[in-house]
């Protein structure tokens, strides 16, 4: 008999299981109970079980649970007293963990067994459940079964606070193929029959179709090489992996995706596009045999099989030991294997991937060319790649940005080791190329500079033109295009102001003052009246412009006289 603690063991799974980890595991270990007796054949029957009340959206009662029944060698005593001990070996040579069955409680709150095995000549019928305190299993019967065929039939209903996140038969199913797929494609062991059948009636299911003929709803793809090697911590021995890919036809909302399988099980799965942008979208088949046919869009999946992923799954099979960006003490980590898979199932719809770039870089060329003719030079030397596949133009320049940013850091650093070299013997061929470099990105720099004044000019030249209500813009707003009223060189930065528009010189002022009194201690305002030789504006204040340049030299400014340079003049203050 049994004594651990369930509940807890339970509670402790964490290592990235799902609803569906709970019917796979009960499926797998419906494989390998048929193939202990059968080498070829064999019957997997899944049933969906419903709640009794639908839903009120889609008018379908959510799914409660599963029933999976084979005919494979049964709850026989070895097999028993496997299940009644944690960490079991009896599987180990197919790669089982001894803890699948307690997934089972985790998300479904009854696990229940009725089975028909073989003691010597007779056949006996063995009937439990699984216990949630210190018993793994509880209300064990076992009664003569008579002639009865040998096979189990496991049950899991109850589901608890993590909801079925699926309804529909045909969506359910088609998630299990594609979990299940190793198993339906292993060269070594034929896969048994899986049949699915649904409470709510229906037509059953048929599992092993996808990959038929008639069907093909999943398609293998040849690649020109399909193996992978990554350098382990051992430098003598690299790590082999094999990578198979498929299409999967009709894929609904997935995504092309990278899975690591272990024992033939999908352990994690990542989308494909997090390390090859163009796999964002489906791809399509052209229909040309039947006239109004429609093109069959697909994904891309590309499984991953190899012994080390086998020796370091998790208990669970949620996750692996080896950590997911870098590992320093495996070696090789999961996104490791994974932008290596990527880069193979590439090959398969390599044509489509490439026109993909081609309609990216030019969108990139187009924003470059229309709106950051500063960049062009940047971008020759920038790589796009891990750009999105439909980049908007606010993507494009972050991009562009970082690339600047990561130049002038390079530039810098080549400088400070110029500098701190005492080598002399390349040095003019070595500063030649930096301050090329420099010179490149200062061109880049003169460029956006200009551009952006041109805008600068245009704004302004529109803002004295006469608007569509006949009048014109009021002196305040043009003043502001020059220099922010009620500002001064303490509330603004160089470059929030256009005082090169009256001269270039007034950007190196020391101070600058905008709207505020022309002598310290005062308020003095000075009121104009526009007349028929003047601005046509309004009776107003006019905004001043105040700036102090190195020489001490003190210059105010009006709006009017912008247009009127005669009306500037120039004193003397020690004041400021």
């Amino acid at each position: 008999m049994s004594s651990i603690n369930i509940r807890r063991a339970v509670e402790n799974i964490r290592s990235g299981t799902t609803v569906y980890t709970p019917v796979i595991e009960l499926i797998v270990n419906a494989i390998q109970a048929i193939r202990a007796v059968k080498p070829k054949g064999g019957l997997i029957e899944v049933r969906i079980l419903r709640h009794d009340q639908a839903d009120m959206i889609d008018k379908i009662a959510p799914v409660d649970g599963f029933i999976v029944r084979d005919d494979g060698i049964g709850f026989n005593e070895e097999h028993r007293n496997s299940f009644d001990t944690l960490y079991t070996a009896l599987k180990a040579g197919d790669g089982g963990k001894g803890f699948g069955r307690f997934t089972c409680l985790k998300y479904f709150h009854r696990l229940t067994v009725e089975s028909v095995f073989e003691d010597g000549l007779m056949r006996k019928k063995r009937s439990f459940a699984m216990g949630h305190g210190n018993d793994i299993i509880i209300d064990e019967k076992v009664t003569d079964a008579g002639v009865a065929a040998t096979g189990s039939t496991v049950t899991i209903s109850g589901a608890q606070a993590v909801k079925f996140p699926d309804k529909g038969l045909d969506v359910i199913a088609r998630v299990l193929v594609e979990k299940l797929l190793p198993y339906f494609i292993d060269p070594n062991s034929e896969c048994p029959q899986i049949v699915m059948r649904d409470d709510l009636g229906g037509d059953p299911i048929l599992l092993n179709d996808y990959l038929g003929q008639a069907n093909r709803q999943i398609v293998e793809l040849s690649v020109q090489n399909n193996e992978l090697r990554l350098k382990s911590l051992d430098k003598d021995k690299d790590e082999v992996f094999t990578v198979r890919v498929f299409k999967f036809y009709a894929p609904r909302a997935n995504k092309s995706k990278v899975s690591l399988v272990a024992h033939r099980r999908e352990v994690t799965d990542v989308t494909m596009q997090t390390y090859i942008p163009e796999f964002a979208d489906e791809f399509y088949d052209k229909t040309n045999e039947v006239e109004d046919a429609k093109d069959r869009n697909y994904i891309i999946k590309a499984y991953v099989f190899g012994d080390y992923l086998d020796r370091n799954v998790s208990l669970e099979r949620g996750a692996f030991s080896f950590g997911k960006d870098n590992d320093l003490v495996f070696g090789i980590s999961q996104s490791q294997i994974e932008a290596q898979a990527a880069t193979i199932a590439q090959q398969a719809v390599g044509h489509e991937i490439s026109a993909r770039r081609e309609r990216k870089q030019a969108r990139i060329r187009d924003y470059i060319n229309d709106e950051a003719p500063w960049h062009r030079g940047l971008s020759r030397e920038t790589d796009f790649s891990s750009l999105s596949m439909k980049p908007t133009p606010q993507e494009i320049e972050l991009h562009l940005q970082a690339a600047k940013f990561q130049l002038e850091t390079r530039v810098r650093a080549e400088v400070k080791q110029i500098l701190q070299s005492e080598e002399t013997e390349d040095l003019k061929d070595r500063v030649t190329e930096v301050v090329g470099k420099i010179s490149q990105t200062s061109k880049n720099d003169l460029i956006h500079y200009v551009s952006l004044r041109k805008c600068v000019l245009e704004l302004f030249d529109k803002s004295l033109r006469i608007g569509d209500d006949g009048k014109y813009k009021s002196e305040g707003d043009v003043h502001d295009i020059v220099m922010p009223r009620k500002k001064d060189t303490d509330q603004i930065d160089y470059d929030q102001h256009n005082l090169w528009i009256l001269d270039e010189r007034l950007n190196f002022t020391e101070y600058v003052a905008s709207d505020k009194p022309m002598d310290e201690g005062t308020a003095t305002e000075r009121i104009c009246r526009s007349s028929a030789n003047e601005l046509p504006f309004a009776e107003t204040t006019r905004p001043r412009i105040r700036l102090r340049s190195s020489s001490s030299k003190s210059l105010s400014v009006t709006t009017s006289s912008i247009l009127h340079p005669t009306k500037t003049r120039s004193s003397r203050s020690s004041a400021t």
